[in-house]
């Protein structure tokens, strides 16, 4: 095909609704479903891209408000692009700053037009509009590109959510006008918090704009995990079959299987690097805090059988030691096994749907409470 973006549906599980399929992307192909290690300023925390490729991430995520901030969006396009700035040459893709409008809630003001941040950096004021954020995402150069959007707070009314989500669709109307990369894919994003109708009626108007693949947003942001499955389960008859489906910011080994089950293509989290550097270690068999001395004498690797560096390698013992003594190394070892854990993890997953086999696979996985 000719089209530089496009998504195919290899393989619908039988008995669970989970997809296999692959996205086509300029900088190459991302087999799905997967998890996206996040690098919000550029880097993926203690990790190399030398790592990330022995890792075998297929693409990572970065966030345009951070990088708007510092080092500034026109430095990255005049190094060439972020694939060229950070040395990446797989697919990136570029969160817009809606999470901040949620999570920095304290110090910024919504209005019509946009939203007033307040850096978190140096207290200096900044406007964002569904314009400015494409201007800075273009000027990235990511290959997949999120709308401006309001995150809404579950804990609002839905008077307030409905708010928000009118807000979100008339963003991402002025996104579509904004956004002119050919070589860019923009990603529009559902919204309605955790209110059914408003989760229908958000997918439905997000399909209706035709974009190239489709975010999940306002999820994972205080409300139960059970409420999120039943989001996910309510707006999957309404997301189209043919684009891909990207659940924001969840990635908990649990949210992961839970999700994939539910239809969903792409997922990213921070959990993985910064549970790392808290001496945390995601394994098949539950979490490990590697600076318990229940692990001092112990000689074993992190995960037996798990493929990373740090297993290859090293054993809980060192880690330990090293956890300890406040080595920098601690947390590379360890960001590099929960990384490829939880892409390892995909990777089965995507064997498993192709083999119709999901529902037990992830319910063997899920029996072991792995988070």
């Amino acid at each position: 095909m000719d089209q530089p973006f496009y998504f195919e549906l290899l393989h619908t599980d039988k008995h669970t609704g989970a997809r296999r399929g692959r996205f086509h992307t300029p900088h190459g192909v991302i087999e799905t479903p997967a998890y996206m290690p996040v690098g919000t300023q550029a880097t993926v925390k203690a990790m190399t891209p030398r790592d990330l490729d022995d890792v075998k991430a297929q693409i990572i995520l970065s966030n345009t408000y951070h990088l708007y901030l510092r080092p500034g969006h026109e430095l990255v396009k005049e190094a060439g692009g972020l694939h060229t700035f950070m040395h990446w040459d797989k697919p990136i893709l570029t969160d817009s700053g809606g999470f901040q409008v949620f999570s920095l809630a304290g110090i910024n003001d919504i209005r019509e037009d946009g939203v007033m941040f307040r850096s978190h950096i140096d207290g200096s004021r900044h406007f964002f509009t569904p314009e400015k954020v494409m201007e800075i995402e273009q000027a990235l150069g990511a290959d997949i590109a999120m709308c401006f959007d309001e995150c809404a707070d579950p804990n609002k009314d839905h008077a307030y959510a409905v708010r928000a989500m009118d807000r979100t669709h008339r963003w991402a109307e002025r996104c579509q006008k904004a956004h002119t990369r050919k070589d860019q894919a923009l990603f529009g994003i559902v919204q309605g918090s955790v209110y059914p109708d408003l989760r229908i009626e958000s997918a439905k108007t997000l399909a209706s704009m035709n974009f190239i693949g489709y975010g999940i947003g306002g999820l994972s942001v205080g409300e139960p995990k059970h409420v999120m499955y039943d989001m996910l389960e309510t707006i999957r008859p309404y997301m189209p079959e043919n684009k891909p489906r990207y659940l924001m910011g969840v990635g908990s080994p649990d949210c992961l299987l839970e999700g994939v089950m539910r239809g969903i293509d792409l997922f990213d989290c921070v959990l993985q690097t910064r549970s790392a550097r808290n001496g945390l270690a995601l394994t098949r068999n539950g979490r490990l805090m590697l600076r318990n001395k229940t692990f001092e004498h112990d000689f074993t690797p992190i995960e037996e059988g798990c493929d990373c560096y740090a297993c290859r390698n090293f054993t809980r013992a060192y880690i330990r030691h090293l956890i300890k003594a406040d080595e920098i190394l601690a947390a590379q070892l360890v960001s590099m096994h929960n990384l490829r854990f939880s892409l390892r993890l995909m990777e089965d997953a995507r064997a498993a749907i192709e083999n119709d086999c999901y529902a037990d696979f992830a319910a063997e996985l899920l029996g072991r409470k792995l988070f």
